[in-house]
């Protein structure tokens, strides 16, 4: 899968030290991913929320960070919509980010 952008994920460890190591993690996976269908991400994330309009939420670093993205599952291309604490996550509409 092609992830756009890892600059994103890259400002967030850069504030956030703790997640650098699961967030690199994540993005090495998921770029090496073939996913088809969100069953196919759930196979490699079981605690993955999918939502409508083809996002996905993630939890990183035990749950204490949230990662959104939207699948294009079709030409293979996972855009990052927000990362955050779980606290951000739970001031935001993931269906709309």
């Amino acid at each position: 899968m092609r992830v756009i952008a890892k600059s994103t994920l890259r400002g967030f460890w850069e504030n956030h030290k703790d997640c650098e190591q699961q967030l690199k993690s994540w993005y090495y996976e998921a770029d090496k991913a073939n996913w088809i269908n969100p069953n196919e991400i759930k196979k490699d994330y079981p605690s993955a929320s999918i939502l409508e309009d083809n996002r996905v939420v993630f939890n990183i670093k035990g749950n204490q960070y949230r990662l959104i993205v939207k699948v294009n599952y079709e030409y293979k291309i996972v855009w990052i919509r927000f990362i955050g604490t779980h606290a951000e996550y739970d001031k935001i509409d993931a269906k709309k980010v």
